[in-house]
């Protein structure tokens, strides 16, 4: 499998344990199978980046795959909410209640994985699972949202064995004059839908929101989630 990793410098031999814990999936080398991606990912500022290339073999290795009919988007949410810090603007009491039981009844156990796939959240995505938590959104509308910017998976190396499975093979620079806008671009187009999907009318009669969820006790086999 080869996967690409965007940075802003070349890194020929990541280092499992290294890197800061509050993202997505908690420490881990976060990496794409989109060599395009990558690219964007390493310019977040206008300064030309590197997409890392690297073999992973992963045949070898235990995956979870969050996006696989196995799980459900509040089960990614769930790690999500426990991994990341964020404020509440609004609804304060609602979201800190909210955050709790997602995290109580739909974290899942990643003790024993060595890859982990699933959606990226980048802050405009993050925005968006702050928006369901809030009340904002319902689930369904969390689930489109995910991929209004086509911001595709991303998958993780969280264990020493997935890092001695994985061998560099090169880089190709990223041109901040190209891929920074991109990435932007990107950006823009998933706000400028998720507005309009806020501004649509498009409710259905099953729609779950977070303030449902509580009051009815959801679980994750719940088949509304499906």
């Amino acid at each position: 499998m080869i996967v690409y990793h965007g940075s802003q410098r070349i890194i020929e031999s990541p280092v499992y344990s290294f890197g800061k814990e509050e993202k997505d999936f908690g420490r881990g080398f976060y990496c794409t199978e989109s060599l395009e991606l990558a690219k964007e990912w390493a310019c977040p500022i206008q300064k030309d980046g590197y997409a890392n290339i690297y073999d992973l073999e992963i045949d070898s290795l235990n995956v979870l795959n969050l996006n696989s009919g196995n799980f459900n988007i509040l089960n990614w949410l769930a790690l999500l909410m426990k991994n990341r810090r964020f404020n509440l603007s609004k609804n304060k009491t609602l979201g800190i209640s909210g955050k709790k039981y997602i995290i109580e009844n739909f974290l899942p156990d990643i003790s024993g994985y060595d890859v982990i796939i699933g959606y990226r959240a980048d802050d405009r995505y993050f925005a968006f699972a702050k928006d369901f938590i809030q009340g904002g959104i319902s689930v369904r509308q969390l689930s489109n949202a995910m991929k209004l910017g086509e911001l595709g998976e991303q998958v993780v190396l969280m264990s020493q064995k997935a890092f001695d499975h994985i061998s560099f093979k090169g880089y190709e620079t990223s041109d901040s004059s190209i891929y920074y806008e991109m990435r932007m671009e990107r950006e823009m187009r998933a706000n400028s839908a998720f507005n309009a999907m806020h501004e649509a009318v498009d409710f259905r009669r099953d729609d779950l929101f977070i303030l449902d969820i509580l009051r009815e006790g959801v679980k994750s086999d719940d088949p509304r989630l499906r």
